[in-house]
């Protein structure tokens, strides 16, 4: 490795061993970067540079920042975070926020002062916040106010949380109060491209998350193999979508994109279909990245709209159902853009150009990477034959101190936990998740994490958690539940328990659909055995008491 800036090397020292990594792969003349790399100076500071200040960056409800504008709000919150709060390069910055321009200033900023972003679901709760303070060692945080409450319980949790920033409550000691005292000017940190600068937690589908340790230079690798060789976007696009900012997902296509084509960014706090269609159509985006469940939302709120300034509609986070995709062709005019990423991946490795975008097919590898399908020995199988997705590229996994690496990584390879198969023209097909992760309207929902919640109610004796088809979500959480002697089932209990797992855990991951049973499937040792619950989910199933 070349020298790190990191003075605290505590992201260094936690790396899978080198050979538990994969395989790294630089193929082409654009992945090629120096070995002294601050990603925000080739996102940012070098458009300023080429005179390219005045243009558009960010938009808002609020109003619109300028290139320049976006750069010197950098610069003073990394003087903040340098000056006043003591970071060194290395340290570990908890960020806070549904999607705002602040978020994505602060977010830049961390990475130019050399830090390594750890950003968190504004949904999260106490609890599920504690976990990743804990795992990086997070000291301090930097927080919308208005997301403050369950941030301070989670300090209470995770003492290694010092200090909490926010911003929006107009204190004096606020963000805002100490970048105006703050100079303009920031000279970005001399980051070694290899030195990691976010750390992307997963879901989690055995409730623990994974650290995903990303550095500097996949930044940059994901804007320039799927952002320039699929997407190819220009100075004049305007981006758009509803993923918040802590998925790799919504980072990638709300901010490293735009950045990276000197374009710029439709910021939205709520970002429903509603909302959603009336950005569309005041800002006049032209790219927008959204999970199908919006977009088949969208479809009914379509009249009366206009929203011809779209050229490109890109879909991740779920499958992509061929009717999602021709219903939308068909009311819009625009083949929806179908790939597959991963937060281990950073973002997009498979995806076919919009020329090339076919129903039913999540497409093909995107340059840069390479992917295979694989039976469980790691051997290629023939096209046309499901098996494991493989792939490899300028991106991919290192688990921060996690022994899930050797599950993850093969050979040199990611196996990503999907089942594919290849077509005989080398389209990717997608076929099913091959692990107990649960994906709701683009959301990745571990079912033995809202199992934990519901066995914490005191009238839940078993329950089993696992996906059940569902036209509009994809899926949704469904709940197989004994109750315990003498408690009634029924709706009441429904909503009781429902409640329950929404002020416990992310509301976004309740059961939707709750079954009582008398007993659950299990294994001689007594094993909960999830696969039997999915295939009863998946045949015809009695009308679930649900909300």
């Amino acid at each position: 490795m070349t020298r790190s800036a990191h003075v605290d090397t505590f992201t260094r020292e936690n790396l899978p061993p080198p050979e538990l990594q994969p395989d790294f792969l630089f193929t082409l003349p654009e992945l090629q970067y120096p070995e002294r790399l601050n990603a925000v100076t080739e996102l940012l500071d070098n458009w300023l540079a080429q005179g390219h200040g005045d243009a558009p960056c960010i938009h808002a409800p609020g109003g619109t920042w300028t290139y320049a504008d976006l750069a010197e709000r950098v610069n003073r919150i990394a003087n903040v975070l340098v000056g006043d709060l003591g970071l060194v390069p290395g340290n570990r910055v908890l960020l806070r926020s549904a999607n705002t321009p602040m978020l994505v200033a602060a977010y830049l900023a961390i990475l130019k002062a050399g830090g390594v972003v750890v950003a968190t679901m504004p949904l999260l709760r106490a609890r599920e916040l504690a976990y990743p303070i804990a795992k990086a060692k997070v000291s301090l945080a930097l927080c919308d106010a208005r997301l403050l409450a369950d941030l301070e319980t989670a300090q209470g949790l995770a003492p290694d949380l010092k200090r909490i920033v926010a911003w929006g409550d107009g204190a004096p000691s606020s963000l805002e109060s100490l970048m105006a005292k703050a100079s303009p000017s920031f000279a970005p940190v001399d980051t070694a491209a290899e030195d990691c600068c976010l750390i992307g937690f997963t879901s989690g589908t055995t409730g623990e998350p994974k650290g995903t340790m990303h550095n500097h230079r996949d930044l940059l690798a994901i804007c320039d193999a799927y952002g320039r060789q699929v997407l190819k976007a220009g100075p004049d696009d305007v981006f758009i979508g509803s993923p918040p900012l802590a998925f790799t997902f919504g980072l990638g296509g709300l901010v490293l994109f735009p950045l990276r084509a000197g374009a710029s960014s439709v910021i939205l706090d709520k970002a429903g279909p509603d909302e959603l269609l009336a950005a569309i159509e005041r800002f006049r985006a032209t790219i927008s990245f959204t999970a199908p469940t919006a977009y088949r939302a969208m479809l009914g709120k379509l009249e009366g709209r206009d929203i011809s300034s779209l050229r490109r509609c890109v879909s991740a986070g779920e499958s992509l159902p061929a009717a999602t995709f021709e219903a939308w062709r068909k009311a819009t005019g625009i083949p929806m853009m179908d790939g597959i990423g991963a937060t281990e991946m950073l973002h997009i490795f498979i995806a076919a150009p919009f020329e090339q975008v076919r129903a039913g097919a999540t497409g093909t590898v995107v340059p840069g990477y390479e992917a295979r399908i694989i039976d469980d020995e790691s051997r290629e199988v023939a096209r046309g034959t499901p098996g494991r997705l493989a792939v490899r590229g300028p991106t991919g996994c290192r688990y921060l101190a996690d022994e899930r690496q050797r599950n993850y990584v093969k050979n040199g390879w990611n196996v990503t936990g999907d089942t594919f198969l290849q077509t005989q023209d080398g389209y990717f097909v997608y076929q099913a998740r091959t692990d107990d992760m649960i994906i709701s309207s683009g959301y990745n929902i571990a079912g033995p994490e809202v199992e934990a919640s519901l066995l914490a109610h005191p009238a839940v004796a078993e329950c089993g958690v696992v996906g059940a088809p569902d036209e509009e979500r994809g899926m949704v959480v469904r709940a197989y539940v004994v109750l315990r002697e003498g408690v009634q089932a029924g709706p009441d209990m429904v909503k009781e328990l429902q409640d329950f797992v929404k002020r416990d855990i992310a509301p976004y991951k309740y059961p939707r659909s709750i079954l009582f049973v008398e007993r659950l499937p299990r294994t001689e040792t007594g094993k909960l055995q999830r696969f039997a619950l999915r295939q009863v989910a998946l045949a015809a199933d009695p009308v679930p008491l649900s909300a």
